[in-house]
């Protein structure tokens, strides 16, 4: 790797990956955000990233050493290499009346401040540097053009001494900090909005970071990272091959079953059987020996696995034996960002063949992150488009409301989405509910037009032959037309 494109780790796994790498070695970062939002951390975990053979360098402005030193022992992050220069006023200093001022270049005849920044730099030669926090200096400088001149003059003499420098910056509508953003080689913003704490990079002086924003977390063990799913990964070569359900009928339907790779929605109304139909697939591919994920958006895994044993489909036993993951996720516990990387980790890391997102109103309202209302679509979409260019097969479940009446796909404009969509269907017939499954569309190949009835018992999912000699079955209310009903009743 050439010197001109080394690069230097934050420290943080997701911020190394929408950097492409981490910071560019002598470059140096804006870390910018109100309080409480993990500046501190973040330069924190920059610092401890070092070498055994590196040094590190904390320059505070601001809080109390004690203070630094305790967050870094509480989140793992007291390197060795890590040195701390207090400049901050202590409160023997305020309580002696001393002075506190910073001094240009040209006026370093006392202890200023500047120059013992450069003793120290010159004597530790540090790898990297953290400034904490860079606006502190406005303060203390006599104007604006002296505090930009201070800065240049400190930039220039780290990137001298070979340090990479990340500063963090106390930004706030009433103190912009416009000028320390073009003087610096790369921008991070970090914003909470609503519940959601937000990083995005809108500058950096090498190749063009992954775009945001993307949302991360301040955890027991230090910061966490998603990068936002951009389906911008190459395709990888998979076979031209159908997934099977392993229920005949139901593989009929499906002209085989569905195409590997691609996007299927269950669509019905609640109680139809579209997870249980949907786990059809995933049981039959743990029985050829391959991994499947299931984010339950709606019911817990314990519920999931019960009901399964019900069904004879057996998730438990899948589960034992590492052919399947089962992933609760409860109202406000993940970020869309940290789904989207939960899913590409079981496509890297455990090669899954099928994921199955199990209620898409309980995606749109349990994660937490979207942008607006179109958010939770847009990211489905992301979703679908990495999976396809990974030869993974997607069941997606989507309730409708409207159990008899008049026939409606889904609640909202997400069937494009779909490649192919199998719908399930009450009916009144004879007295009593019965419940069909049909196919509306397959984008990749044909697929019989016919509906089937579909029961769910002990024994597991069984598709009757198909229906013939009623209309009105995707209206609820069927009626004979050139068939006797003891000849449709025999169809059972």
């Amino acid at each position: 790797m050439s010197e001109a494109s080394a690069r230097e780790s934050t420290g943080v796994a997701g911020l190394d990956t929408i950097l492409g790498g981490g910071l560019i070695t002598e470059q140096n970062a804006l870390l910018r955000g109100p309080p409480g939002v993990g500046k501190t951390v973040f330069g924190l975990h920059f610092l401890s990233a070092c070498d055994a053979d590196e040094t590190a360098l904390y320059i505070n402005l601001g809080e109390p050493t004690a203070y630094v030193e305790r967050t870094a022992a509480h989140f793992g992050l007291d390197s060795p290499s890590l040195q701390i220069l207090e400049l901050a006023p202590t409160a023997e200093e305020f309580a002696e009346g001393g002075t506190y001022s910073l001094f240009s270049a040209a006026e370093v005849e006392g202890p200023p401040l500047v120059s013992e920044i450069i003793d120290t730099v010159e004597e530790r030669a540090p790898d990297r540097v953290f400034v904490d926090p860079i606006t502190e200096l406005r303060y203390l400088t006599t104007d604006d053009h002296q505090f930009r001149s201070q800065i240049l003059g400190l930039l220039d003499f780290l990137r001298d001494a070979g340090a990479t420098v990340m500063m963090a910056s106390q930004s706030a509508p009433d103190s912009p900090d416009t000028d320390l953003q073009f003087m610096t080689d790369a921008i991070i913003n970090l914003e909470r909005r609503r519940d959601t704490l937000t990083i995005d990079v809108p500058k950096f002086r090498g190749p063009s970071p992954k775009r945001g924003p993307h949302t991360y977390e301040v955890t027991t063990d230090g910061v966490e990272v998603w990068p936002r799913l951009h389906p911008d990964v190459p395709a990888v070569e998979f076979p031209d091959e159908r997934v099977s359900s392993g229920v005949p009928e139901l593989d009929k339907l499906l002209h085989g079953g569905l195409q590997r790779g691609t996007v299927t929605f269950f669509s019905g109304p609640t109680g139809a059987g579209k997870t249980t139909t949907s786990m059809q697939f995933v049981k039959e591919a743990a029985g050829r020996g391959n991994y499947s994920v299931i984010f339950s958006f709606e019911e817990s895994k314990r519920t999931m696995v019960r009901r399964s044993k019900a069904l004879n489909i057996g998730l438990e036993e899948m589960l034992e034996r590492d052919r399947l993951d089962i992933v609760e996720v409860r109202p406000g516990e993940y970020t869309a960002d940290q789904l989207t990387s939960m899913i590409r980790d079981a496509v890297t890391e455990d090669d899954a063949e099928i994921v199955l997102l199990d209620g898409f109103q309980g995606f749109k309202q349990n994660l937490r992150g979207f942008d607006d209302d179109r958010g939770p679509v847009d990211y489905l979409v992301s979703i679908g488009r990495y999976l396809r260019e990974q030869g993974v097969t997607t069941l997606v479940t989507n309730e409708v409301h409207d159990i008899t009446g008049q026939f409606r796909v889904t609640e909202e404009a997400t069937s494009n989405l779909a490649d192919n969509i199998v719908f399930l269907r009450y009916l009144e017939y004879n007295g009593s509910m019965e419940k069909v499954v049909g196919v509306l569309k397959m984008r990749t190949s044909d697929f019989e037009d016919s509906i089937r009835r579909i029961d769910f018992t002990e024994y597991g999912v069984t598709v009757g032959d198909p229906l013939e000699g009623l209309t009105g079955i995707l209206t609820g209310t069927p009626r004979f037309e050139g068939s006797s009903r003891s000849e449709t009743d025999g169809e059972r």
